[in-house]
């Protein structure tokens, strides 16, 4: 620093406070911290990624630790978390808090489909369903809502599914957990607007993941010998060709960065699949007959 400088005012104390804030500011606008659960594949581990190639500071969630050794080559903190059991949620929380002093965004994706009639899935394996997609999906939220509101910003993202509006026979349970999602985000958007947090749903169509392998397998094994046999067949089979036209977790990964980082967030974001779309809009005109109808003359 030289003389002139200093006798010139350039550098006096009122200055300098106003740089530091300038470049705080600068700093949180460049360098959110994002929470990212079931970053151990599929549209977690594209988000984490895509993210922090973004500027994002990135931390993903996951049970399997060993299918996120990868992410540190992105400057991704990995983190064990079964969002089953409130230890690992609250220690997961309490770590990245300690770590990075708040969490701004929170990407709600961790989930399963698991199929079956209603009258063949387990009441263990439907709780199971809805305890992972749901309530763990919720209880994260409520622990870093408080850091949320204390900052005066926040972005949760709640990762549903085109299985959020439309039913397809045999997936009762995982449809519950999405329909569900849905209206807990409706009503969580409301309630925490005055702080300065968006509540953003996302809606994926059909996406390469490990999502489609899952469904199948216990939709066969659930109600493939049963009474619902034929129909879990027909079903299996419907999937099957789906499986020939999905999106990569990517396009995913764009509308998530899409909506959290738009001034005023649409309430959802959902592919542009024609499928999909064509789907939403005939829920929308359509009665619940007619989509019975609709709906069952694609399974056979």
């Amino acid at each position: 620093m030289t003389f002139s400088a200093l006798k010139l005012g350039l550098f006096n104390k009122p200055r300098l406070a106003s740089l530091n804030y300038l470049c705080s500011i600068n700093y949180i606008e460049m360098k959110k911290t994002v929470l990212v659960t079931g970053a151990s594949a599929g549209i977690g581990k594209a988000t984490a990624i895509y993210l922090a190639q973004n500027g994002y500071h990135v931390y993903g969630a996951a049970r399997r630790m060993e299918k996120m050794q990868d992410l540190k080559t992105y400057g991704i903190k990995p983190i064990a978390l079964d969002i089953t059991k409130d230890a690992s949620m609250v220690g997961c929380i309490n770590q990245i808090l300690n770590d990075a002093g708040s969490i701004d965004i929170l990407v709600n994706n961790a989930g399963f489909g698991s199929y079956g009639s209603i009258e063949d899935v387990s009441m263990e394996d439907a709780r199971y369903q809805l305890e992972v997609n749901v309530f763990g999906a919720m209880r994260l939220t409520q622990l870093i809502l408080p850091k949320m509101r204390e900052n005066k910003y926040g972005k949760i993202v709640n990762i549903s599914s085109v299985g959020g509006k439309i039913v397809f026979p045999l997936g009762g349970w995982y449809h519950a957990t999405k329909f569900a999602l849905e209206a807990l985000s409706d009503s969580m958007r409301n309630e925490v607007r005055e702080f300065g947090i968006d509540v953003i749903v996302v809606e994926p169509g059909a996406t390469k993941s490990e999502w489609g392998n899952i469904a199948t397998d216990s939709l066969i094994k659930v109600s493939g010998h049963t009474a619902y046999k034929d129909l879990a067949t027909k079903t299996n089979k419907v999937f099957t060709q789906l499986s020939s036209n999905v999106v990569e977790p990517i396009v995913i990964a764009k509308l998530i960065k899409k909506g959290i980082e738009a001034k005023n967030p649409k309430t959802r974001y959902t592919t542009n699949q024609i499928a999909s779309t064509a789907l939403l809009f005939l829920r929308k005109i359509l009665s619940d007959k007619q989509m019975d109808k609709l709906i069952m003359s694609q399974i056979k």
